[in-house]
């Protein structure tokens, strides 16, 4: 056996993700790059690790227990170096996050500055719907995760961060050319929606159950960035959050639509588990948003109370 710390990080992820494509943008790599890998691992042994099926890929029962001894040979290996830096007394260990699909025009404004500061830190953040963030939550497989809307049936601690504001929102090129009273919009015009488990669906269903509306047409996207891009070519009308599609709006590409009962206000919030031990690196990012919080806030998003 000649396999690389590399390879088994490689091959963890695929496992993960059950997904070679998704491994990839998990790891910053090219898909061809993964693939090597991959291959390189599986010549060194004499049983599967996984199998292509169609055009999916499965993972072999050999695989996954190669991947759970490969974890923890990672797991060693990070206590090892985490170790060092902290008789180095350097703040060192594991934060994992997970956000909703929004949050991702968030997160990155919030760890950032924490992880300069702190290069002993390695940070992870799994960004996927709301219904993933709350079974990571639930599993206890995360330190903290972010969400626009609080899992009632979980009891969290909670460090708000800034306000969500979802809009009804158009391509200015459609919304310039449509006829008719905006009040027809949910019954007349294509709905863009994100996938089921998604917070930004949930409200925008709540929104149009609401009223009663029966809506003739539905285009489901499975991401906010395509979301996004479909509102902007004209394929229809949303709800989407206003921290996704502020430089759209700038652009004048996509068209804030005022609407009754319009915005949606909810609440960016970091939560955490209230019985969760934090470690050493989770309590000192708590603390650190609670002192940075607002002042981040006001240097990124004061123009979201505007």
């Amino acid at each position: 056996m000649n396999y690389t710390l590399h390879q088994l990080k490689v091959f963890v992820e695929i496992v993960t993700k059950e997904s070679i494509t998704k491994a990839a943008g998990t790891l910053f790599l090219t898909q061809p790059a993964v693939s090597i890998q991959l291959k390189k691992f599986q010549d060194q042994f004499p049983l599967p690790l996984t199998e292509v099926i169609g055009r999916k890929l499965y993972v072999t029962d050999f695989g996954r227990e190669i991947a759970l001894t490969a974890q923890k040979i990672l797991d060693e290996v990070a206590t090892i170096d985490h170790k060092t830096k902290v008789y180095q007394g350097k703040l060192a260990g594991k934060l994992k996050i997970s956000s909703v699909s929004t949050g991702k025009y968030v997160m990155p404004y919030y760890i950032s500055n924490f992880v300069s500061q702190h290069p002993g830190v390695d940070f992870s953040i799994d960004v996927t719907n709301k219904q993933n963030v709350v079974r990571d939550l639930e599993q206890n497989k995360i330190d903290f995760a972010l969400v626009s809307v609080l899992p009632k049936h979980l009891t969290l601690e909670t460090i708000p961060l800034l306000k969500n504001s979802l809009c009804l929102v158009g391509g200015a090129e459609r919304e310039a050319n449509r006829e008719g009273d905006i009040m027809t919009i949910f019954q007349e015009e294509p709905l863009l929606f994100r996938e089921k488990g998604s917070a930004t669906r949930n409200a925008m269903e709540a929104f149009i159950d609401g009223r009663n509306v029966a809506v003739t047409k539905k285009i489901e996207l499975t991401s906010n960035e395509a979301l996004k891009q479909a509102v902007i070519a004209g394929l229809g009308y949303s709800i989407m959050p206003m921290i996704g599609i502020k430089n759209a709006v700038d652009m004048n590409v996509i068209k804030v639509i005022d609407y009754p009962g319009l915005p949606i206000h909810t609440q960016w919030n970091i939560v955490w588990l209230k019985n969760k031990s934090l470690s050493p690196v989770a309590k000192a990012f708590a603390e650190y948003l609670t002192s940075e919080k607002e002042a981040i806030t006001e240097k990124y998003f004061g123009w979201v109370n505007v």
